[in-house]
């Protein structure tokens, strides 16, 4: 990466990588991981099969890992 390159908004490691493989295997490649803030759900990424989720207005598109979109909530 030279100085005129921005830094990865999103990365996973091998391991993590590793893992959307095989959950793409075994449901498809249509995968999406989606990061809200808050109590209830958490502030980890969840991953998401087709139709599960719907992005809005309040989420920001950051970037692929994996070959899969991954979303966060505006506000985090």
């Amino acid at each position: 990466m030279n100085a005129n390159t921005p830094p990865a908004r999103v990365v996973a490691t091998p391991a993590a990588l590793a893992l959307i493989a095989l959950l793409k295997t075994k449901h498809g490649p249509a995968l999406m991981f989606h990061q809200s803030g808050g109590c209830c759900d958490n502030s980890a990424a969840n991953c998401f099969l087709p139709g599960e989720i719907t992005m809005g207005a309040g989420d920001v598109y950051l970037g692929d890992i994996g070959g899969c979109p991954f979303y966060m909530g505006k506000a985090q």
